[in-house]
Protein backbone atom coordinates (compact mmCIF):
# COMPACT_ATOMS: atom_id res chain seq x y z
CA UNK A 1 0.00 0.00 0.00
CA UNK A 2 1.19 3.47 -0.66
CA UNK A 3 1.38 6.17 2.22
CA UNK A 4 0.91 9.41 1.16
CA UNK A 5 1.28 12.50 3.38
CA UNK A 6 -1.64 14.61 4.20
CA UNK A 7 -0.79 17.48 1.70
CA UNK A 8 0.06 14.62 -1.07
CA UNK A 9 -3.27 12.57 -0.24
CA UNK A 10 -5.04 16.23 -0.08
CA UNK A 11 -3.71 16.73 -3.99
CA UNK A 12 -4.36 13.32 -5.29
CA UNK A 13 -8.31 14.30 -4.23
CA UNK A 14 -8.22 17.56 -6.39
CA UNK A 15 -6.83 15.42 -9.04
CA UNK A 16 -9.51 12.84 -8.87
CA UNK A 17 -13.37 12.58 -8.99
CA UNK A 18 -15.52 11.57 -5.40
CA UNK A 19 -14.93 7.96 -5.88
CA UNK A 20 -10.91 8.16 -6.49
CA UNK A 21 -11.20 7.78 -9.85
CA UNK A 22 -8.64 9.98 -11.95
CA UNK A 23 -10.04 11.10 -15.00
CA UNK A 24 -7.66 13.75 -16.63
CA UNK A 25 -7.58 15.14 -19.98
CA UNK A 26 -3.79 14.95 -21.39
CA UNK A 27 -2.45 18.20 -23.59
CA UNK A 28 1.38 18.67 -22.76
CA UNK A 29 2.32 18.00 -26.50
CA UNK A 30 4.60 20.69 -27.61
CA UNK A 31 6.21 19.83 -31.03
CA UNK A 32 4.13 17.51 -32.14
CA UNK A 33 0.77 19.70 -31.25
CA UNK A 34 2.94 22.36 -33.15
CA UNK A 35 3.31 20.12 -36.10
CA UNK A 36 -0.34 19.27 -36.07
CA UNK A 37 -1.50 22.81 -36.07
CA UNK A 38 1.20 23.66 -38.97
CA UNK A 39 -0.16 20.55 -41.32
CA UNK A 40 -3.72 22.15 -41.37
CA UNK A 41 -2.78 25.62 -41.61
CA UNK A 42 -2.27 27.65 -44.52
CA UNK A 43 -0.61 30.35 -42.93
CA UNK A 44 2.39 30.28 -40.24
CA UNK A 45 1.71 29.12 -37.32
CA UNK A 46 3.66 30.70 -34.09
CA UNK A 47 3.63 30.02 -30.46
CA UNK A 48 0.37 31.74 -30.03
CA UNK A 49 -1.15 28.78 -31.72
CA UNK A 50 -0.54 26.33 -29.47
CA UNK A 51 -0.80 28.34 -27.01
CA UNK A 52 -4.48 29.28 -27.84
CA UNK A 53 -5.59 25.50 -28.83
CA UNK A 54 -4.48 24.67 -25.52
CA UNK A 55 -6.23 27.36 -24.03
CA UNK A 56 -9.89 26.32 -25.90
CA UNK A 57 -9.37 22.53 -24.89
CA UNK A 58 -9.08 23.74 -21.05
CA UNK A 59 -12.31 25.86 -21.59
CA UNK A 60 -14.67 24.01 -23.22
CA UNK A 61 -13.25 20.28 -21.85
CA UNK A 62 -12.46 20.72 -18.47
CA UNK A 63 -15.84 20.95 -16.98
CA UNK A 64 -16.15 17.64 -17.95
CA UNK A 65 -12.47 16.10 -16.73
CA UNK A 66 -11.54 15.50 -12.91
CA UNK A 67 -7.79 17.56 -13.66
CA UNK A 68 -5.79 18.77 -16.52
CA UNK A 69 -1.98 18.14 -17.79
CA UNK A 70 0.02 20.84 -19.33
CA UNK A 71 3.08 21.68 -19.88
CA UNK A 72 4.81 24.79 -18.79
CA UNK A 73 6.39 26.10 -21.81
CA UNK A 74 2.85 26.58 -23.48
CA UNK A 75 0.06 25.64 -21.42
CA UNK A 76 0.12 27.77 -18.34
CA UNK A 77 -2.49 30.64 -20.18
CA UNK A 78 -4.48 27.26 -20.45
CA UNK A 79 -4.27 26.29 -16.80
CA UNK A 80 -5.24 29.47 -16.12
CA UNK A 81 -8.37 28.80 -18.54
CA UNK A 82 -9.16 25.62 -16.51
CA UNK A 83 -12.64 24.70 -14.48
CA UNK A 84 -12.52 26.08 -11.06
CA UNK A 85 -12.91 21.84 -9.80
CA UNK A 86 -10.25 20.32 -12.28
CA UNK A 87 -7.01 19.72 -10.82
CA UNK A 88 -3.20 20.53 -12.57
CA UNK A 89 -0.92 17.75 -13.27
CA UNK A 90 2.50 20.10 -15.25
CA UNK A 91 5.00 18.01 -17.06
CA UNK A 92 8.87 18.56 -16.07
CA UNK A 93 10.57 16.93 -18.99
CA UNK A 94 11.91 18.25 -22.14
CA UNK A 95 9.52 17.37 -25.32
CA UNK A 96 11.08 13.96 -27.11
CA UNK A 97 14.38 12.82 -26.65
CA UNK A 98 17.24 13.41 -29.15
CA UNK A 99 16.76 11.08 -31.96
CA UNK A 100 20.99 11.30 -32.56
CA UNK A 101 21.39 9.90 -29.50
CA UNK A 102 21.47 6.18 -28.09
CA UNK A 103 19.03 5.48 -25.43
CA UNK A 104 16.56 8.04 -25.43
CA UNK A 105 17.62 9.67 -22.34
CA UNK A 106 15.37 11.93 -20.13
CA UNK A 107 16.32 15.25 -19.99
CA UNK A 108 14.55 18.02 -17.01
CA UNK A 109 13.22 22.00 -18.48
CA UNK A 110 16.28 23.42 -17.65
CA UNK A 111 14.52 26.72 -16.60
CA UNK A 112 12.04 24.78 -13.93
CA UNK A 113 12.19 23.16 -11.11
CA UNK A 114 9.38 21.68 -8.99
CA UNK A 115 8.90 24.24 -6.60
CA UNK A 116 8.87 26.53 -9.56
CA UNK A 117 6.18 24.14 -10.94
CA UNK A 118 3.93 23.95 -7.55
CA UNK A 119 4.14 27.55 -6.98
CA UNK A 120 2.29 28.03 -10.61
CA UNK A 121 -0.17 26.43 -9.17
CA UNK A 122 0.62 22.18 -10.12
CA UNK A 123 -1.30 19.90 -7.75
CA UNK A 124 1.21 17.31 -9.30
CA UNK A 125 4.57 16.89 -11.68
CA UNK A 126 4.30 14.53 -14.29
CA UNK A 127 7.86 12.98 -16.04
CA UNK A 128 7.40 11.32 -19.11
CA UNK A 129 10.41 8.46 -19.29
CA UNK A 130 10.83 6.46 -22.40
CA UNK A 131 12.34 3.05 -21.09
CA UNK A 132 12.98 -0.55 -22.49
CA UNK A 133 13.65 -2.80 -19.69
CA UNK A 134 15.85 -5.11 -21.69
CA UNK A 135 18.57 -1.92 -22.92
CA UNK A 136 22.32 -1.97 -22.17
CA UNK A 137 22.83 -1.47 -18.37
CA UNK A 138 24.62 1.88 -18.45
CA UNK A 139 21.75 3.30 -20.04
CA UNK A 140 19.26 2.17 -17.55
CA UNK A 141 20.78 2.94 -14.69
CA UNK A 142 21.31 6.35 -15.58
CA UNK A 143 17.87 6.25 -15.81
CA UNK A 144 16.86 5.04 -13.07
CA UNK A 145 19.43 7.52 -10.86
CA UNK A 146 17.43 10.09 -13.25
CA UNK A 147 14.40 8.97 -11.36
CA UNK A 148 14.99 8.54 -8.37
CA UNK A 149 16.27 12.75 -8.14
CA UNK A 150 13.20 13.21 -9.70
CA UNK A 151 11.18 11.43 -6.55
CA UNK A 152 13.26 12.81 -4.01
CA UNK A 153 12.38 16.24 -5.72
CA UNK A 154 8.92 15.87 -5.46
CA UNK A 155 8.87 14.47 -1.87
CA UNK A 156 11.29 17.33 -0.53
CA UNK A 157 8.26 19.57 -1.77
CA UNK A 158 5.56 17.63 -0.78
CA UNK A 159 4.01 16.94 -3.95
CA UNK A 160 2.95 14.01 -5.88
CA UNK A 161 4.99 12.57 -8.27
CA UNK A 162 3.26 10.78 -11.68
CA UNK A 163 5.83 8.95 -13.43
CA UNK A 164 4.33 8.22 -17.41
CA UNK A 165 6.67 5.29 -18.69
CA UNK A 166 6.54 4.99 -22.31
CA UNK A 167 7.60 1.55 -23.42
CA UNK A 168 10.24 0.91 -26.70
CA UNK A 169 12.68 -1.95 -28.22
CA UNK A 170 15.70 -0.50 -28.70
CA UNK A 171 16.42 -2.90 -31.67
CA UNK A 172 12.89 -2.60 -33.27
CA UNK A 173 11.70 1.44 -34.10
CA UNK A 174 8.76 -0.33 -35.20
CA UNK A 175 6.18 -0.16 -32.33
CA UNK A 176 3.16 -0.83 -34.87
CA UNK A 177 4.31 -4.04 -35.67
CA UNK A 178 3.53 -7.33 -35.04
CA UNK A 179 7.22 -8.19 -34.01
CA UNK A 180 6.82 -4.97 -31.37
CA UNK A 181 3.16 -6.44 -30.61
CA UNK A 182 4.67 -9.66 -29.43
CA UNK A 183 7.26 -8.08 -26.61
CA UNK A 184 5.45 -5.37 -25.39
CA UNK A 185 3.66 -6.89 -22.10
CA UNK A 186 6.68 -7.85 -21.22
CA UNK A 187 8.44 -4.59 -22.22
CA UNK A 188 5.27 -2.28 -20.34
CA UNK A 189 5.21 -4.88 -17.24
CA UNK A 190 8.54 -4.99 -15.94
CA UNK A 191 8.70 -1.50 -16.45
CA UNK A 192 5.97 -1.01 -13.80
CA UNK A 193 7.56 -3.32 -11.37
CA UNK A 194 10.96 -1.44 -11.51
CA UNK A 195 9.88 2.08 -11.03
CA UNK A 196 7.01 0.54 -8.22
CA UNK A 197 10.29 0.35 -6.07
CA UNK A 198 10.32 2.45 -3.25
CA UNK A 199 13.18 4.86 -4.23
CA UNK A 200 11.73 6.12 -7.07
CA UNK A 201 8.99 7.25 -4.87
CA UNK A 202 6.79 7.23 -7.19
CA UNK A 203 2.77 7.70 -6.29
CA UNK A 204 1.12 7.50 -9.58
CA UNK A 205 1.97 5.12 -12.88
CA UNK A 206 0.56 6.53 -15.99
CA UNK A 207 1.13 3.40 -18.37
CA UNK A 208 0.29 2.19 -21.43
CA UNK A 209 -2.09 -1.08 -21.95
CA UNK A 210 -0.11 -4.16 -21.56
CA UNK A 211 -0.83 -5.19 -25.44
CA UNK A 212 -1.86 -3.67 -28.57
CA UNK A 213 -5.01 -4.27 -29.10
CA UNK A 214 -4.92 -3.79 -33.21
CA UNK A 215 -3.12 -7.53 -32.79
CA UNK A 216 -5.56 -9.25 -30.23
CA UNK A 217 -8.21 -11.58 -31.19
CA UNK A 218 -11.35 -10.28 -32.16
CA UNK A 219 -10.14 -6.79 -32.15
CA UNK A 220 -7.50 -6.81 -35.56
CA UNK A 221 -8.33 -6.96 -38.97
CA UNK A 222 -5.72 -9.08 -39.74
CA UNK A 223 -2.23 -10.87 -37.96
CA UNK A 224 -2.76 -11.90 -34.63
CA UNK A 225 -0.30 -11.39 -31.45
CA UNK A 226 -2.49 -12.71 -28.62
CA UNK A 227 -5.75 -14.36 -27.87
CA UNK A 228 -8.30 -12.80 -26.45
CA UNK A 229 -7.42 -15.26 -23.30
CA UNK A 230 -3.73 -14.42 -23.39
CA UNK A 231 -4.39 -10.59 -23.65
CA UNK A 232 -6.26 -10.49 -20.77
CA UNK A 233 -3.56 -12.35 -19.01
CA UNK A 234 -1.59 -9.56 -19.53
CA UNK A 235 -3.65 -6.85 -18.28
CA UNK A 236 -4.03 -9.45 -14.86
CA UNK A 237 -0.34 -9.70 -14.72
CA UNK A 238 0.43 -5.75 -15.14
CA UNK A 239 -2.58 -4.86 -12.40
CA UNK A 240 -0.85 -7.28 -9.82
CA UNK A 241 2.60 -5.98 -10.84
CA UNK A 242 2.59 -2.90 -8.89
CA UNK A 243 1.03 -1.47 -5.71
CA UNK A 244 0.54 1.66 -6.30
CA UNK A 245 -2.39 3.17 -8.44
CA UNK A 246 -2.06 3.37 -11.90
CA UNK A 247 -3.55 5.17 -14.71
CA UNK A 248 -3.64 4.20 -18.58
CA UNK A 249 -2.59 6.99 -21.48
CA UNK A 250 -4.52 6.52 -24.69
CA UNK A 251 -1.29 6.33 -26.89
CA UNK A 252 -3.17 8.37 -29.64
CA UNK A 253 -5.51 5.58 -30.55
CA UNK A 254 -9.04 6.41 -31.58
CA UNK A 255 -12.08 7.62 -28.93
CA UNK A 256 -13.90 4.08 -29.82
CA UNK A 257 -10.87 1.68 -29.06
CA UNK A 258 -9.81 3.54 -25.94
CA UNK A 259 -13.21 3.30 -24.17
CA UNK A 260 -13.74 -0.68 -25.52
CA UNK A 261 -10.00 -1.19 -23.93
CA UNK A 262 -11.32 0.12 -20.84
CA UNK A 263 -13.62 -2.47 -20.70
CA UNK A 264 -11.38 -5.23 -21.76
CA UNK A 265 -9.30 -4.51 -18.72
CA UNK A 266 -11.87 -4.32 -16.24
CA UNK A 267 -13.35 -7.52 -17.38
CA UNK A 268 -9.39 -8.94 -17.37
CA UNK A 269 -9.36 -8.00 -13.25
CA UNK A 270 -7.30 -5.13 -13.83
CA UNK A 271 -7.31 -2.20 -10.99
CA UNK A 272 -6.46 0.92 -13.40
CA UNK A 273 -7.54 3.71 -11.40
CA UNK A 274 -8.12 5.98 -14.22
CA UNK A 275 -7.26 7.27 -17.58
CA UNK A 276 -4.85 10.68 -18.75
CA UNK A 277 -6.58 10.95 -22.13
CA UNK A 278 -5.39 13.14 -24.57
CA UNK A 279 -5.51 12.56 -29.04
CA UNK A 280 -8.27 10.50 -28.48
CA UNK A 281 -10.25 13.32 -26.92
CA UNK A 282 -9.26 16.53 -29.11
CA UNK A 283 -6.71 15.38 -31.82
CA UNK A 284 -9.62 15.83 -34.90
CA UNK A 285 -10.71 19.50 -33.06
CA UNK A 286 -6.93 20.63 -34.94
CA UNK A 287 -8.40 20.31 -38.45
CA UNK A 288 -10.66 22.55 -38.28
CA UNK A 289 -9.23 24.85 -35.39
CA UNK A 290 -6.11 25.41 -38.12
CA UNK A 291 -7.66 25.11 -41.29
CA UNK A 292 -10.73 27.18 -40.52
CA UNK A 293 -10.35 29.01 -37.26
CA UNK A 294 -11.03 29.40 -33.48
CA UNK A 295 -14.73 29.37 -33.64
CA UNK A 296 -14.37 26.31 -35.54
CA UNK A 297 -11.89 24.77 -33.47
CA UNK A 298 -14.32 25.71 -30.20
CA UNK A 299 -17.27 23.99 -31.49
CA UNK A 300 -15.94 20.81 -32.80
CA UNK A 301 -14.53 21.07 -28.88
CA UNK A 302 -18.50 21.35 -27.93
CA UNK A 303 -19.81 19.21 -29.86
CA UNK A 304 -17.39 15.72 -30.76
CA UNK A 305 -14.70 16.66 -27.72
CA UNK A 306 -17.47 16.97 -24.87
CA UNK A 307 -18.99 13.77 -26.30
CA UNK A 308 -15.93 11.74 -26.50
CA UNK A 309 -14.67 12.93 -23.24
CA UNK A 310 -18.38 12.23 -21.29
CA UNK A 311 -19.04 8.86 -22.88
CA UNK A 312 -15.08 8.67 -21.71
CA UNK A 313 -16.20 9.36 -18.16
CA UNK A 314 -19.60 6.87 -18.33
CA UNK A 315 -16.95 4.01 -19.19
CA UNK A 316 -14.42 4.77 -16.09
CA UNK A 317 -17.50 4.76 -14.27
CA UNK A 318 -18.11 1.32 -15.11
CA UNK A 319 -14.20 -0.22 -15.38
CA UNK A 320 -11.89 1.71 -13.27
CA UNK A 321 -11.10 0.77 -9.86
CA UNK A 322 -10.54 3.49 -6.79
CA UNK A 323 -7.23 4.31 -5.47
CA UNK A 324 -8.10 5.09 -1.81
CA UNK A 325 -7.87 1.25 -1.64
CA UNK A 326 -4.10 1.42 -2.79
CA UNK A 327 -3.30 3.85 -0.15
CA UNK A 328 -2.89 4.93 3.73
CA UNK A 329 -1.84 8.24 4.93
CA UNK A 330 1.36 8.26 7.13
CA UNK A 331 -0.81 10.38 9.88
CA UNK A 332 -3.38 7.67 10.24
CA UNK A 333 -0.68 4.74 9.87
CA UNK A 334 0.67 6.14 12.84
CA UNK A 335 -2.67 6.67 14.92
CA UNK A 336 -3.20 2.65 14.32
CA UNK A 337 -5.63 3.56 12.11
Amino acid sequence: MLKLTDSKLAALKRLSDENGIIGALAIDQRGSLKKMIASGSAAPVGDEGIVRFKELVSEELTPYATSILLDPEYGLPAAKARHSEAGLLVAYEKTGYDANAVGRLPDLLEEWSVRRLKEAGADAVKFLLYYDVDEDEKINDFKHVYMERVGSECAAEDIPFFLEIVSYDAKNEDVKSLEYAKVKPHKVIEAMREFSKPQYQVDVLKVEVPVDMNFVEGYSNGEVAYTKEAAAGYFKEQSEATHLPFIFLSAGVSAELFQETLRFAKDAGSTFNGVLCGRATWKNGVTPFAEIGEEAGRAWLRDTGKKNIQELNTVLKDTASSWFQKVSTKRSEAAGV
